[in-house]
């Protein structure tokens, strides 16, 4: 049985009709109150083709009230959950699939949770969420950073050599981030201190500004860098096992 089944028992078909209509007004009520840079949006899962029923703030993904399923965000873990569940059925409980990590069709980066219904059977008819745009958000921190200067001054007019010098630093640290061979999200401690051995290697923290740039492009901070710098430091120090002779 899946959730597309033509008859269902009435009373289940009543309890799905009635936690239908119970959230359609979440979906207005958390629209505005959560941001305009945050869709909310409201499936029928038993009508995948054009599941979209409610939707706040659709500008987030481009989409409107009869979308399909598929023109959702691309990687999307809730609904990869929510697929695997209509074609298994499950206990009765409703699943959260929370903080994780989007794209629009457009590239964009999005943070988004999910909730799966099922109905008293174990068989899920509906999900609920939330996809949050993060170009804002990192737009705006960027902004507060420039605020947040010291006594406001701005940065000393860039010298002739600079655009090259910009340039080399953007290569050092790509050149580090690729031969690791996986995007920076995925990347543990160790791979990130392997990437600051290569970017080291080749003089990036020895250039101002070169921990910054290193940081924002692992994702962490400056202080977690010279942590980093530290520990090479500290693993080059210890003496080397000798050799056995034969």
């Amino acid at each position: 049985m899946t959730a597309r089944a033509a008859k269902l028992p009435p009373a289940i078909a009543a309890e799905r009709r009635q936690l239908m209509q119970a959230l359609h007004p979440v979906v207005q009520m958390l629209g505005g109150i959560v941001g305009h840079h945050i869709e909310v949006v409201l499936h029928d899962l038993t009508k995948p083709e054009s599941s979209v029923v409610a939707i706040a703030n659709g500008h987030v993904s481009n989409r409107r009230l009869g979308s399909s399923i598929l023109s959702g965000p691309k990687e999307d873990l809730g609904f990869a959950a929510a697929l695997q569940a209509l074609s298994a059925g499950g206990e009765a409980v409703h699943s959260v699939i929370e903080s994780y990590p989007t794209l629009t069709r457009a590239g964009q980066r999005l943070k988004s949770s999910t909730v799966v219904f099922r109905d008293a059977q174990g068989q899920p008819f509906a999900a609920l969420c939330l996809n949050a745009d993060l170009t804002i958000i990192e737009a705006a921190h960027t902004w507060l950073g420039l605020l947040l200067k010291p006594n406001g001054i701005a940065p000393a007019p860039a010298s002739e050599g600079a655009p090259e010098l910009d340039q080399l630093m953007q290569e050092i640290i790509a050149d580090a981030v690729r031969r690791l061979g996986k995007p920076v999200t995925l990347m543990n401690k160790e791979e990130k201190i392997q990437a600051v051995a290569a970017m080291m290697q080749r003089g990036l923290f020895i250039v101002k500004g070169g921990v910054e740039r290193a940081a924002k492009a692992l994702g962490v901070t400056r202080y977690t860098v010279y942590n980093y710098l530290e520990a090479l430091r500290s693993r080059a120090a210890e003496p080397k096992p000798r050799a056995r002779r034969r």
